[in-house]
């Protein structure tokens, strides 16, 4: 039976780290859905390229869709305003915590790990990467992260976070995201057919 995985796109989204893993999943035969946070479906990343979401969370939430159980994980791209943009709504949040509850794999890269997963506690005692820089953020917030430990390697995975660096790990995060979804080996395919 194919995953299902959703990737939320908010206004300011770093691009290589939505494209790279909605592609390879993809080509790993993972049914992977966008969704724009915020009104409009065409959503703007952080360098000017315009992507269309297939759906909205707001369409998602009036469909009885946004629930942990219709998914099997939720990819967060960084970049900025992007992921500030989505560490403000409210319902991206919700459903993360409940992605989270329910074991469901909740994959975010880049400023993301920091500005989403940190303030909602999902990085709490958890060992975690992110964009340079931005762990001490996470770390600052002992509120809310206590007990991350933060670590220098590209990918991540603790429990059923899986977080990366940034754009130029964006295909290791997604063969990892591949590997824990479709099996193992199956990332390593992909990588072969890019040749990564």
């Amino acid at each position: 039976m194919a995953k299902n995985a959703l990737v939320l796109l908010a206004e300011g989204f770093e691009e290589v780290e939505a494209v790279t893993p909605i592609d390879y999943l993809r080509r790993a035969g993972i049914n992977v859905t966008t969704a724009a946070v915020g009104n409009c479906l065409i959503v703007n990343g952080s360098h000017g390229i315009p992507v269309s979401a297939d759906t909205s969370l707001d369409n998602l939430l009036k469909d009885g869709k946004l629930l942990a159980s219709a998914w099997d994980a939720v990819i967060l791209p960084g970049g900025l305003p992007g992921a500030d943009n989505l560490a403000s709504s409210k319902e991206a949040g919700v459903f993360l915590l409940g992605m989270a509850e329910a074991g469901k794999w909740v994959c975010a890269i880049c400023a993301a790990p920091a500005r989403v997963l940190s303030p909602l506690g999902l990085l709490s005692g958890r060992k975690f990467t992110c964009f340079p820089g931005e762990e001490e953020k996470v770390i600052a917030d002992s509120s809310a992260s206590s007990g991350a430990m933060w670590k220098e390697d590209r990918v991540v995975v603790d429990g059923c976070i899986i977080t990366s660096r940034g754009a130029g790990t964006a295909g290791e995060f997604a063969c990892t995201i591949i590997e824990k979804l479709a099996g193992e080996g199956e990332g390593a395919k992909i990588a072969g057919r890019v040749i990564m």
